[in-house]
């Protein structure tokens, strides 16, 4: 016996079936996504009015100031986005970030014959907290990453590498790529670094470490030393605290700039 084909009608009602369902999870689709919608508007609404409530506490303590920018970050709102806007009228964050990134600059200019345009966070911030002066709103080193990729974004030069737990801060438009930012990673611990020393550490050929050295040397973000012991030892100023011995004021970094 042949089996029987199924017929045309049972195909049309097959096809009526998965057009329903389809209907029917579309609904169920922006039933779910009006609701997540409605969730998000209220959030932002209490957001704001926490945010009004607690301005000043958010302008003028540091940590309250992070805190209220990981909520802000759960639902995708920035502060710091534009300069006009609710944010910036509520909480002058906006003219906060853009006063601190003009000092950062300044500083960071300052100092650029010293170590290159590389230089410690812990240090850009103690720099910056010093220009600012004793009665000025306080800093955190969290608020000088926030105004550092906002610099970054306008494409200023302004890089941060993570180093040994903590950051370099790159304020010179030199290209570094994967294979520097590990050489400056192994230089944090004595801030300097040998050829001789990659090979070991890295398992490197010899050429591709020096290679990566001649590039850090001639963006002016090594000091060549051969009179060191042994073989040449290729300085990072920006890891070593002697060269800051001196600390500047943001009235001397201004005088400093060309």
């Amino acid at each position: 016996m042949h089996r029987r084909g199924v017929g045309a009608g049972a195909i049309a009602k097959k096809k009526l079936a998965e057009a329903k369902y389809k209907e029917r999870g579309t609904v169920l689709a922006e039933d779910q996504l009006n609701q997540m919608s409605k969730q998000l508007d209220m959030f932002k609404t209490n957001l704001e009015e926490f945010a009004s409530k607690h301005k000043q506490e958010i302008r003028k303590n540091p940590e309250f100031r992070v805190q209220f920018q990981d909520m802000c970050a759960t639902i995708g709102v920035d502060p710091l986005a534009s300069g006009k806007g609710f944010w910036s009228e509520m909480l002058g964050v906006g003219d906060f970030y853009y006063e601190l990134g003009v000092q950062i600059i300044e500083v960071c200019l300052a100092l650029r014959h010293r170590n290159g345009g590389l230089i410690m966070l812990e240090e850009l911030h103690q720099q910056v907290l010093k220009g600012r002066g004793k009665f000025a709103q306080d800093v955190s080193q969290d608020d000088l990453i926030r105004a550092i990729k906002k610099l970054k974004a306008l494409g200023t030069g302004f890089g941060i590498i993570p180093v040994g737990g903590t950051y370099l801060i790159q304020s010179v438009p030199a290209e570094l790529n994967m294979d520097h930012t590990v050489v400056l990673q192994l230089a944090e611990k004595n801030g300097y670094v040998t050829v001789s020393e990659i090979q070991a550490s890295l398992r490197w050929e010899k050429e591709r470490a020096r290679q990566v050295l001649e590039h850090l040397l001639k963006e002016g973000l090594a000091w060549l030393d051969l009179q060191a012991a042994g073989e040449a030892h290729y300085w990072l100023p920006a890891l070593f605290t002697d060269l800051y011995s001196q600390e500047i004021t943001a009235e001397e970094a201004r005088e400093a700039l060309p």
